[in-house]
């Protein structure tokens, strides 16, 4: 299939694709890496009348240290944000996320900004945003403000974002210096969108967790957090039976879709793998064999 028609644009400054969102608003689409947008234009499940592409603004990509943490444009590339020393170094959960998106064509063109604006609920990158607590910049014309990820994710490739802003930076603080960070999906095979995953990040206070976050994704409308199993299980000796009943509390409430790739029930069951197994390894990563 081919896209319909629309006016192109190329802008070679921020100020200036800002401007150009300002005019046209909810008529518009922004291409970054398109490697989700394109096939929606193919399959005129989008349609807009003006295409931004963005990718000669140099000045929305580069990855730096930040307090710590990192901050990344939002333009650069997946894959050089998988092979960044930097990235492995500060949020280790992110480098160990990217390598799951599609294959390396994709993250070749891929952007980190890009799969967060998309805000696909399967998706691996805003679980790691969730999980770490990153901060998302927006820019409009008019102002510029920055929103946590637990705000900026609104539901299924909906964001808090307005028609006329532009998601320009990522950062990322770092997290305790002893914790340990896992990301673990589960899919019919490599590249394919996950069927549910998790993140998982422990520290340890002697052997029993100190501190714990949870998020999941692929199993409601966004990725979430489990707070209330983060809360049960801090205090409680780490190992295989609290990793358990964490991961029982944390996919109790759930209510995930159901598809031809499994029942809601099946994918429940899942998450609760994906769970336990991401809290194993985060804490055998923060010094201890559980």
């Amino acid at each position: 299939m081919k896209p319909g028609a629309f006016d192109y644009h190329a802008p070679s400054t921020l100020e200036e694709a800002l401007s150009l969102l300002a005019e046209h608003a909810d008529d518009a689409k922004v291409l970054a890496g398109g490697q989700s947008l394109v096939p929606l234009l193919s399959m005129r499940l989008a349609r807009p009348a003006q295409l931004i592409d963005i990718n000669a603004i140099d000045t929305l990509s580069g990855i730096r240290s930040d307090d710590g943490g990192l901050a990344l444009g939002a333009l650069t590339r997946e894959r050089d944000a998988e092979r960044s020393v930097l990235v492995a170094e500060r949020v280790p959960l992110l480098a160990e996320a990217l390598p799951l998106i599609g294959h390396v064509s994709i993250r070749n063109r891929g952007t980190v900004g890009g799969s967060l604006a998309h805000a696909d609920a399967s998706a691996e990158l805003p679980a790691v945003a969730l999980l770490t607590g990153a901060e998302m910049v927006v820019r409009s014309a008019a102002s510029e403000r920055t929103v946590p990820a637990d705000e900026f994710f609104v539901g299924h490739f909906t964001t808090s974002m307005a028609d006329d802003e532009l998601l320009t930076e990522i950062r990322l603080p770092g997290g305790p210096d002893d914790a340990g960070w896992a990301f673990h999906e589960i899919a019919r095979r490599h590249g394919d969108f996950a069927l549910v995953g998790a993140a998982a990040m422990v520290a340890l206070d002697g052997e029993r967790v100190g501190e714990a976050r949870i998020a999941m994704f692929g199993v409601a409308e966004r990725a979430v957090r489990a707070p209330q199993a983060e809360a049960a299980l801090t205090g409680e000796r780490a190992g295989a039976d609290a990793f358990a009943a964490a991961a029982a509390d944390a996919t109790r409430w759930l209510v995930p879709g159901a598809d031809v790739h499994g029942s809601a029930e099946f994918r429940r069951h899942l998450a609760g793998v994906a769970v336990r197994r991401a809290l194993a390894t985060a804490t055998g990563r923060a010094g201890r064999t559980s």
